[in-house]
């Protein structure tokens, strides 16, 4: 294994779990765009003191095994992209927020990295979601890792200061995946009107730069979180700014594909 770190590069937390696997698949054209290598990183968790002699070992040789099926699964998408792996020493949020100083993205699935994650959002999801230091993708597994994802990309649009980047990696992203985007006015008055004129300028400069992708208006007056968690509509990823980070789990949505979507992925832009 390549062990050696690039200044540059997409990271994608791994701990053996087909979440975890997905993201991996999920960063690859992210990787190719940028050109840059994709970093797999499974943290190495140190045992407790009266832990029995050999655990880390076992842990070190679970952790090269996981990290030979996510390249596999990587090389079976057949998109040329380095790959870079390491073993890490830490706690995984540590260790991921730590990879995130230098990252161009971090990727986690969105169950955790953690072989007992339970919850919706798993919590090493929901803390490299509130504290990496660049763009963190936590990517929802659903309908069998393998399928194609498939709706539009919810892109938030408001007056903030960060907004401009938050639509920069929307468009980036349904250019790269070829999905449309339903761009939510998040707006603090009136009655549910969408605001057109200030909509349209907000997006007229990403729109004049990405003519083939379709843009759909839709309110979300009341904020982002609240109009995915309510929504029916097909959305598979939703790009969000660093002040809603603390919503990613409601935006993910509930495990159960009975519940009337199958939830979606997240992009929290820093």
């Amino acid at each position: 294994m390549d062990h050696k770190e690039s200044p540059r590069s997409v990271v994608v937390g791994i701990d053996g779990s087909d979440a975890a696997i997905n993201a991996a698949r999920w960063a690859v054209p992210e990787a190719g765009a940028l050109d840059i290598p994709l970093r797999l990183v499974y943290a190495v968790t140190p045992p407790p003191a009266d832990a029995p002699p050999g655990e880390e070992n076992l842990d070190t040789e679970y952790g090269e095994t996981a990290l030979r099926a996510a390249c596999a699964a990587v090389h079976a998408t057949g998109q040329p992209v380095k790959i870079e792996t390491d073993l890490v020493t830490g706690l995984p949020g540590r260790v991921l927020i730590d990879e995130s100083r230098s990252a161009a993205m971090v990727c986690v699935g969105s169950v955790g990295i953690g072989r007992f994650a339970r919850r919706v959002l798993g919590s090493t999801a929901e803390e490299v979601a509130r504290g990496a230091l660049c763009p963190a993708a936590v990517i929802r597994t659903s309908r069998g890792a393998e399928a194609p994802a498939s709706g539009s990309i919810a892109v938030v649009v408001d007056d903030s200061a960060d907004n401009d980047l938050v639509l920069e990696h929307g468009f980036r992203e349904a250019g790269l995946r070829s999905a449309p985007i339903l761009a939510l006015g998040v707006w603090r008055w009136g009655f549910g009107e969408i605001p057109y004129s200030q909509l349209e300028h907000r997006l007229g400069r990403w729109v004049n730069q990405y003519p083939g992708v379709h843009v759909r208006p839709a309110a979300a007056r009341d904020g982002a979180a609240e109009f995915l968690g309510d929504t029916q509509e097909p959305v598979h990823l939703a790009v969000i700014g660093a002040a809603d980070a603390g919503k990613v789990a409601k935006m993910v949505g509930p495990l159960d594909p009975h519940f009337g979507h199958a939830g979606r992925s997240v992009l929290v832009v820093r």
